[in-house]
């Protein structure tokens, strides 16, 4: 740098290094106590004193001053303007915002892409369930051996009555059957929604894999006269998790159909767009498997009644409807 560009930077300095100060106290507490506790007055200084800071920098760049008064004021300007413009908004109104707006909003948008996530859930139930009727031997075909857990078409009604009432899971090996099913649906939604992207056939395949599952494992109990049962131990903790495997199917799904059919918009945005409320759905999907988890621990030995399983399954389920159907609907 020539003597005379060196002057020139050093005058530049001078006549705003007060003003920049200045603004360097004003983010400091803006950074420190938000934007919503300062006054009026700072309030429209930062915002003024932003503006003549980003002018400033233009002004640098454009006659080649220091390298070191160019980083200053880069970031300098950069955290102004987070100040200024990003979202000024604590974690815990975050937290409060999804919970009471974004989240339920995102699954009344999403209802239909939801739907079909149960629709295959169903159908492969409904698959499942008739296939095991027609010919045990199925069971095995779709039934992975870590959670068939030793039960299959050889086991008799009174082995698979004592390991639905037992009261020490940990003993009878239901617990550990659980604690694998927990494992196995939890993966299972993390891939369906995933890969949902890639043209919506691998969430529909894995939903409905996991519904012919769920339909041979019932079937089995079903033809040994403990349908109604086994319905009452699922019911604890499967109305939330199955729910939860269906709403990442949804989002999925979402996800796939933004890149089977952007519109008018290319891929990139539509698939950019889709993914605010999929990412929401995940985000549920997530909560609630967290939540079946602490009903599947607690729940199933606290619980041995099955009038009382269906009622606190069954009623958690119509909880979870009442936060989807009724959360943030003064916001709309």
């Amino acid at each position: 740098m020539s003597k005379t560009d060196l002057i020139r930077s050093t005058r530049f300095r001078k006549e705003r290094e007060a003003d920049w100060h200045q603004l360097e106290v004003l983010v400091a507490r803006a950074e420190r106590d938000g934007l919503q506790r300062m006054d009026f007055t700072e309030a429209r200084d930062l915002a003024a004193l932003y503006r003549q800071a980003t002018t400033s920098l233009a002004i640098a760049r454009e006659i080649s001053l220091d390298q070191a008064l160019l980083n200053y004021l880069e970031a300098l300007t950069a955290r102004a303007y987070l100040s200024v413009y990003a979202p000024q908004e604590r974690l815990g109104g975050l937290f409060r915002k999804f919970f009471l707006q974004g989240a339920p909003q995102a699954m009344r948008r999403s209802w239909l892409f939801i739907a079909i996530g149960f629709l295959c859930m169903g159908l492969g139930v409904l698959v499942g369930y008739m296939l095991f009727l027609e010919n045990p031997g199925w069971y095995h075909v779709f039934m992975p051996a870590e959670l068939a857990g030793g039960r299959g078409p050889s086991s008799t009604a009174d082995e698979l009555r004592r390991v639905i009432y037992e009261e020490n899971p940990s003993a009878s090996g239901l617990g550990a059957l659980a604690t694998t099913l927990f494992s196995h649906n939890t993966r299972i939604a993390i891939f369906i929604f995933g890969l949902g992207v890639f043209l919506c056939a691998p969430a529909i395949l894995l939903t409905f894999y996991n519904g012919l599952v769920l339909g041979a494992f019932y079937a089995l109990h079903t033809e040994r006269g403990l349908g109604i049962d086994l319905g009452g131990w699922l019911s604890i903790h499967g109305v939330t998790e199955i729910s939860a495997i269906c709403i990442a199917c949804g989002g999925g799904l979402q996800l796939g159909a933004a890149v089977l059919f952007p519109g008018d918009k290319t891929r990139s945005q539509s698939l950019h767009h889709a993914g605010r409320d999929a990412t929401k759905l995940a985000l549920v999907a997530a909560i609630m498997l967290i939540a079946a988890a602490l009903l599947e621990g607690f729940g199933r030995q606290l619980v041995q009644h099955t009038a009382t399983r269906y009622a606190l399954g069954w009623g958690i389920g119509l909880c979870w409807l009442a936060w989807f159907g009724l959360g943030g609907k003064a916001r709309l």
